[in-house]
């Protein structure tokens, strides 16, 4: 077999390869935001009826296609999402093989799979779970030890230590603008078109918080024990108890009106109606912060600051897009996790490329 051969089939084993684990990284999309093993059940089920899945109806990418998005035993469909994955996990497991030395391949299929699940993950359930960012750190400081050649070093004590200083570059960088931007735009000012009612509901350790058509979960809300909600009302009713026009204070545990204070754990509902609402905000979620920590110990320092800047640039764009489209709702949220992994992804393929670009752009000559 000549080398052609050989690299024909090397890729066909990557891209196999990236299918299966795509299929692996469905289950711990679905799994990990709703604190299920990604072990127990060992076999897939279907996400509607519970079914297990037999072996010959989960073959990656096929069987998606053969069912035609269909659980086998109930009908229920079952979202593209689950084919995307998994096509997606396989091209760019064949994109990094033809594009990087074996060793370094192997590192960054890991790093891939860390990408992937934390991009599905955010996007849906707008969190990035600790397994995916500081297990994904943990990783990428012991691959940058095992494979040096990921910090452009010879010496794996040296690979190391670039490794965890770019991790906690990471984390930095994000905590000051977190915290920046929590002083500069730490509240939002909504006033509403109309006198709106309003609804506070309990559920468990948490509640809904429903504005008119707006609705949102309390604990989205709270970052910080200084974290307020304020609600200007034209009446209210907390509980049985009935008020006039007032500023409910809302702490996560607590409500102010006026001088009297009471306990959110020993009310089962609010309700009344609202002119309007100052909300707390975050400028980004906390797992993001952890998120670049494990984008760090890959790619390095260089790493880290472009996938601050294109994941900006790119989320700016989706922004501006969804403010053409059509009126965003004050409730709205954009993960910011997917535009890191996008630029942590286009750096790893085109880092070297932007950066001999860039000299070339600012000394010419």
């Amino acid at each position: 077999m000549d080398i052609a051969s050989y690299n024909v089939l090397f890729a066909i084993v990557a891209f196999v390869l990236g299918a299966v684990i795509g299929s692996f990284l469905n289950v711990s999309i679905y799994r990990l935001p709703r604190d299920l093993s990604v072990n127990k059940p060992r076999r897939s089920f279907c996400p509607a009826c519970h079914a297990p899945i037999p072996w010959q109806q989960n073959v990656p990418l096929l069987s998606w296609l053969m069912l035609r998005g269909r659980c086998a035993q109930c009908g229920a469909k079952i979202s593209f999402r689950y084919f995307g994955v998994e096509l997606l996990t396989a091209l760019l497991f064949l994109a990094v093989w033809e594009f990087f030395p074996w060793q370094i391949a192997l590192a960054y299929w890991v790093f891939i799979s860390i990408l992937i699940v934390a991009t599905f993950v955010d996007l849906e359930h707008f969190i990035i779970p600790d397994q995916v960012t500081i297990g994904g750190t943990i990783i990428g400081i012991v691959a940058s030890f095992v494979v040096p050649q990921l910090m452009a070093a010879d010496s794996r004590v040296v690979a190391l230590v670039r490794s965890v200083l770019a991790a906690a570059l990471g984390y930095v960088i994000l905590w000051i603008v977190l915290e920046g931007g929590k002083i500069a735009f730490g509240k939002k000012r909504v006033e509403l078109e109309t006198p709106t009612p309003f609804n506070w509901t309990r559920h468990g350790d948490d509640a809904d918080l429903v504005v008119g058509e707006e609705r949102s979960l309390w604990s989205d809300y709270f970052a910080r024990e200084r974290d307020r909600l304020i609600l200007h009302c034209d009446e209210a009713k907390i509980d049985q108890r009935a008020f006039g026009a007032e500023v409910l204070e809302f702490h996560y545990n607590r409500v102010r009106v006026r001088d009297e204070e009471f306990a959110l754990d020993a009310i089962d509902q609010i309700s009344g109606v609202a002119r309007e609402l100052e909300i707390p905000r975050e400028a980004m979620g906390r797992g993001d912060l952890k998120f670049l920590a494990a984008i760090g110990a890959f790619l390095g320092w260089r790493g880290v600051l472009f996938s601050i800047f294109a994941g900006s640039v790119f989320g700016s764009i989706i922004g501006l897009a969804t403010l053409l489209l059509g009126k965003r709702v004050w409730s709205a949220k954009l993960p910011f996790g997917p535009y890191l992994a996008f630029g942590a992804m286009v750096w790893m393929f085109f880092g070297e490329k932007f950066v001999g670009w860039y000299l070339q752009l600012v000394n010419p000559g």
